[in-house]
């Protein structure tokens, strides 16, 4: 089975579907592993890293893509990444499927057939797939840290020799 990972697109983007790790996995269960050139820069994974785990790195994505048996991305596919797959493939990526009734229509139209990451239930039994705990807990850590740049003064209760500074107080 043929896995192909396409570089993310949209700016400032820096989640990518899979870690050098999660391939190695993959390719050690057997699967063909193919990914974007430059696919893991902006989450700090160079294609060496992928390499060494075991993935080839596509020469032609659009027809790397076509072959794929299963294309993961983070970010929705746009129209010409549709047609970039073939019949019969599956997609995995968030996709937004109530807002985007367009997009899913694509989709089955192409023969394609798709995973919502966002519609995984949150069980125990599907646990290892769950992205939006995930995602909600880091944009929440982001969340006070961020308002924490912006706010006038010091978050912690400070005791200085020059006197206590006292603990801000914050609504989260």
């Amino acid at each position: 089975m043929k896995f192909f990972i396409p570089k993310e697109v949209v700016e400032g983007e820096t989640r990518v579907a899979m870690t050098p790790a999660s391939v190695k996995r993959l390719v050690g269960l057997g699967f063909e592993v193919n990914l974007e050139s430059g696919l893991g820069l902006s989450s700090g994974h160079s294609d060496d890293e992928y390499v060494q785990a075991g993935a080839s790195i596509a020469v032609d994505p659009a027809a790397t893509s076509r072959e794929a048996d299963v294309v993961a991305r983070v970010r929705k596919p746009t129209g010409e990444n549709i047609a970039n797959l073939r019949k019969g493939c599956l997609h995995i990526s968030f996709l937004d499927p109530f807002s985007e009734e367009e997009l899913i229509g694509e989709l089955a139209g192409a023969g394609v057939s798709a995973v919502s990451l966002e519609m995984i239930p949150r069980t125990t039994l599907a646990q290892k797939m769950d992205v939006l705990s995930s995602q909600t807990n880091l944009a929440g850590y982001q969340a006070v840290i961020l308002a924490a740049e912006r706010f006038d003064r010091i978050l912690p209760m400070m005791m200085t020799p020059a006197g206590t500074i006292s603990p801000a107080k914050v609504f989260v």
